[in-house]
């Protein structure tokens, strides 16, 4: 199947079920990072994911990797350690350090180019994407990112740069989504990492069920705010 070029005059993005089965989910090249066609994707279930010097590749993998928050799997050492966490965590205090940080910590590289961080930051002026920050005394040394989608949190990507601090990130970030009636967190593929979490695959049809249902609803605007979360 030849893989669709996007056009930056539209919008328009082929149907997921046109992705390519190998590389898995592969569905177009091209188009821009704008906010308009971001939202677009995302509500279509569809992300950009790139290498620097490629061009944009879009994406909807089959299966799909995504944690309902109420299966976050809190292990037995997690919890100990919870309980008496040096952490700060809060919510949009810093998101631009967050970035920087997952851009930072890929021993393989990054795709989290200058081009995807501006994309990101205009997101999150337009306050459609969102950070979660952990902080040990006033050192940022933990966080994740991503967008807001209804009822749906579509998770970018995450950092630690001290013991368990992106878990507490996740684990702090579930149980705040689920006080304010929020149904699922998109981990995009699945890994060792998010799979230990409580991350698990569903099939694309499942998972673009779960869009359309989930991303007209609202978890509310205090879900958002600026705030301390623990």
């Amino acid at each position: 199947m030849r893989l669709i070029q996007l056009s930056r005059e539209s919008l328009h993005f082929p149907p997921p079920e046109m992705a390519l089965r190998e590389p898995n989910g592969l569905l177009a090249m091209g188009g821009d990072l704008s906010p308009a066609r971001l939202l677009s994707a995302y509500n279509s279930g569809i992300f950009p994911w790139f290498s620097p010097g490629d061009p944009i590749l879009w994406w909807s993998p089959d299966p799909r990797a995504v944690l309902l928050p109420e299966n976050f799997h809190l292990s037995r050492s997690m919890k100990r350690f919870h309980q008496r966490s040096p952490y700060r965590v809060t919510m949009n205090h810093a998101f631009a350090s967050v970035i920087e940080g997952c851009a930072s910590q890929r021993d393989e590289g990054t795709w989290i180019t200058f081009e995807v961080k501006r994309a990101w930051l205009r997101l999150f002026e337009l306050g459609h994407a969102h950070s979660i920050e952990v902080w040990h005394q006033d050192a940022l040394v933990g966080g994740m990112y991503g967008l807001s989608l209804g009822k749906m949190f579509c998770g970018e990507s995450m950092f630690s740069r001290k013991e368990n601090a992106s878990k507490t990130a996740l684990l702090v970030f579930c149980q705040h989504f689920l006080r304010h009636q929020g149904v699922l967190v998109d981990c995009q593929v699945i890994n060792p990492h998010t799979a230990s979490l409580g991350a698990q695959e569903i099939g694309r049809v499942d998972y673009l069920r779960y869009v359309q249902e989930l991303a007209s609803q609202s978890v509310g605007v205090e879900c958002w705010q600026k705030q301390t979360l623990f």
